[in-house]
């Protein structure tokens, strides 16, 4: 039988907490038939100050597919970190990552699946994004300082729409810190570094379905600072994995 985990991070989300599952819960449903595959849809609850935490363990009394995980803040990537353990030690086979913000359809998760066999990961490629130009520099200026230091050509390294097989994630996870603020995008990296079948489908990417975006261009660039030492720490490390 197969396991699936769909694993969101979740921070200060009350406005959108109870949508995002409206939405992505029937996913997990569709994806447990008790015969072939079984699925679990695992919120992180980031240290949220508001109702998050309470909507979701509400929600959880009545939706057996769903698990809730409260953690101390600790931003981002971190609460991916967690979330991605989570489900490996759960015994996933197949791990995806969305966001909780409602900018990605849970529509789109099918296309995904159906090619789960074929690929290492499926990753989203945003075309016509709708976060906003600053988003997209970012996510350039992203994949150039990628390159730099893994020497690979990523599409979308950091999109929050990712379907991965364990045996390609765990070893990533071995490589990065648990604290990295961009786990997804090192997880893109290493994937491609390591030769893994990567594949770029184009997803719809709205904009935030409700709430405040908690990182702003001034926090954008203080992990951006901390980002330049932890990518060459990870190469480091990546590169004396191949040797070992």
């Amino acid at each position: 039988m197969e396991k699936l985990y769909l694993v969101i991070p979740a921070y200060n989300e009350q406005d959108n907490i109870a949508r995002l599952v409206e939405d992505w819960y029937p996913v997990a449903e569709a994806h447990t038939d008790g015969a072939t595959c079984e699925a679990r849809l695992l919120i992180v609850n980031d240290g949220s100050r508001d109702d998050t935490g309470r909507i979701l363990d509400e929600l959880a009394t009545t939706r057996p597919l769903l698990s809730v995980i409260h953690k101390k803040n600790g931003g981002h990537g971190p609460a991916i970190y967690h979330g991605y353990q989570m489900a490996l030690e759960s015994g996933a086979d197949f791990i995806f990552q969305t966001d909780s913000d409602g900018q990605t359809l849970a529509s789109e998760f099918d296309t995904f699946w159906q090619n789960r066999h074929d690929y290492d990961m499926l990753i989203g490629h945003r075309k016509g994004r709708k976060d906003g130009f600053s988003r997209k520099c970012v996510s350039k200026v992203l994949a150039a300082v990628l390159h730099y230091y893994f020497h690979v050509r990523l599409v979308d390294p950091n999109t929050p729409f990712r379907l991965m097989k364990r045996e390609a994630l765990a070893p990533c996870l071995g490589i990065i810190s648990e604290n990295e603020p961009l786990t997804n995008a090192l997880v893109s990296a290493l994937m491609v570094k390591m030769g893994r079948r990567v594949k770029w489908l184009p997803i719809t990417f709205r904009e935030r379905q409700g709430g405040k975006n908690s990182i702003n261009l001034k926090r954008i660039f203080r992990i951006g600072r901390r980002a330049l030492h932890d990518f060459a720490e990870t190469a480091k490390r990546a590169e004396t994995a191949s040797k070992s």
